[in-house]
């Protein structure tokens, strides 16, 4: 008897490897901090996924020091800006 959570990521739809994680959100504005382990480009499409989180948003802007920046750089700390509750320790994909 084969379980459903003893699939492997592969078969049940692969996220792959996390390119950020979310270090504070401010829930008044809405804005999440994400550490970048890659460059994230305002327009991107992102993978937001946690214990009680998963949802997918497009990138619509990106702030470093409160001024707006176009793509975000790697190891940068930066806020953007999403539609939905997000959590410290939030892992965050790349949607191809």
């Amino acid at each position: 008897m084969m379980f459903n959570f003893l699939k492997s990521k592969k078969e049940g739809g692969q996220l792959g490897k996390p390119i950020g994680i979310v270090t504070h959100f401010y829930g008044g504005i809405g804005v999440a901090i994400v550490k970048c382990g890659v460059p994230i480009a305002t327009g991107a499409k992102l993978r937001f996924k946690g214990a009680t989180t998963d949802f997918e948003d497009i990138v619509g802007s990106i702030q470093f020091n409160h001024e707006s920046i176009p793509e975000a750089k790697k190891n940068q700390e930066v806020g953007i800006k999403v539609r939905d509750k997000v959590r410290e320790g939030d892992e965050v994909y790349l949607v191809a």
